[in-house]
Order: C-alpha cells, then sequence, then structure tokens
C-alpha cells in the first residue's frame, strides 16, 4: 500500500488535515530537539516531511537520520529534501521498524509521525518495534509520536469520525486512485487508541514518563515516552 502512495502522498494529507499536518509536525520536531540531542531518527519517515523539519530546526552538530521500509518513500524523501537545500544533513536508509540496523543506545531521541499508528492498530508483530525504539535509545532519550487520537469529549469525537467518513475517505480515494489505503486511513483513525491506552502500551514496554499533548480538540496529539 504505501510504495504506491507517494506521487500524490504529501498533497492527500495537507488537504485531508486543512494543512495542519505540516504545523503538527513541525511542533513534534520542536519536541525532538528540545534538549538539544547529538542524534535523532525519525522512524517511518515516508516522504520525509518530519525529518525535513527536524533538519530545518536543528543545530549543525545534530545528526539525523530517516529510516522506512518503503523505497519509493525514501527517494521521495532524498527528493523532498535536495529541493529544501538541506539534502547533505540527512541519511536515508531502508530499513524496518522491528529491526533497525543501529547499535544499542544510539540515538537521543526517536521521532515518528502518523506512522505509530499503522505500526499498532491491529498489528501485533508491529508492537516488537517498542522494544527495538527503546533499545536503540540512550538513557534518558525519548521517543516522540505525533499520531491521530480519539478527543475525550464525546460530541467532538464524533464529528471527528464523521468527518474521517465523509470527506478523508472519499477525497482520499479520489485523489489517490487507492481505496484500499484511504479506507484503512479512515478506519484505523476512527478506531485507534485512546490517549490512555498509548500512554499504558508505552509503560507496558517499559518506557517512563509519558506525557501527552492534544492538537485539534484531540484529534491529534503528541506522545513523548522516556527510555
Amino acid at each position: 500500500m504505501f510504495t504506491a502512495l507517494p506521487p500524490r502522498y504529501d498533497l492527500v494529507n495537507r488537504i485531508v488535515t486543512l494543512g495542519l499536518d505540516k504545523r503538527w509536525r513541525r511542533l513534534a520536531a520542536q519536541t525532538c530537539l528540545a534538549e538539544n540531542p547529538q542524534r535523532v531518527l525519525d522512524l517511518g519517515c515516508g516522504t520525509g516531511d518530519l525529518t525535513i523539519s527536524i533538519a530545518r530546526l536543528a543545530g549543525e552538530n545534530t545528526e539525523i537520520t530517516g529510516l522506512d521500509y518503503s523505497l519509493p518513500m525514501l527517494e521521495r524523501a532524498r527528493q523532498e529534501a535536495i529541493k529544501a537545500g538541506i539534502g547533505r544533513r540527512e541519511t536515508f536508509i531502508h530499513g524496518e521498524a522491528t529491526h533497525l540496523p543501529f547499535p544499542d543506545g544510539h540515538f537521543d531521541v526517536v521521532g515518528i509521525s502518523f506512522a505509530f499508528r499503522n505500526l499498532t492498530y491491529k498489528n501485533p508483530p508491529g508492537l516488537s518495534h517498542l522494544a527495538e525504539v527503546k533499545r536503540v535509545l540512550k538513557s534518558g532519550g525519548r521517543y516522540v509520536i505525533v499520531e491521530s487520537s480519539q478527543p475525550a469529549n464525546r460530541l467532538i469525537r464524533k464529528l471527528f469520525h464523521f468527518y474521517l467518513r465523509t470527506f478523508v475517505k472519499p477525497v482520499g480515494i479520489l485523489l489517490s486512485g487507492n481505496k484500499g489505503a484511504y479506507r484503512y486511513l479512515a478506519e484505523s483513525a476512527s478506531l485507534f487508541y485512546s490517549p490512555q491506552e498509548v500512554r499504558d502500551m508505552l509503560l507496558a514496554a517499559g518506557f517512563r514518563d509519558v506525557s501527552y499533548r492534544p492538537l485539534l480538540f484531540g484529534a491529534a496529539g503528541i506522545h513523548v515516552a522516556v527510555r
């Protein structure tokens, strides 16, 4: 599914989020860089939006790596980094979240933007990526997750789910031509875990000091878990 999306992936994201996804990724990038990390990994980097946001905000001494298993996504990420004028500041690697090709304690921060749901929603094998993230993080390192969420207010939650069904799914299908991808997006976002369930998942995996910042009344949010 993710090898077929790159040509219009970013365009669809901008339209169905009304452009808010760029702001949310920038907030996630700022969170990643809050403690002046030396090494940052963008896990499931896709077309490189978060990686590029981090590179634009980071100091010259910060090493930035993007990893994804979709080769078309990675190629698009490299092209976008070059267009942004920061292609030499980033390294893009082909790899899988459950078998990260890095030594123990290598990164100060691992960030992930709108790929955490793909790894964890109805995907039990994907949960093993949490152990891998924990392994490659230094002690005290942070896992920064920006992802769709479930608004606490019942009415807002219903409106959010209605928007997913009646706008995100049909517009995504129309623009991308990929019915399966945007049916999956609407379903997985509607049924995805609450902030408390994500917190419980991260604590069960051995992380600590898990915090959450809601975005757009809780339709999305930023989770931070400390190793």
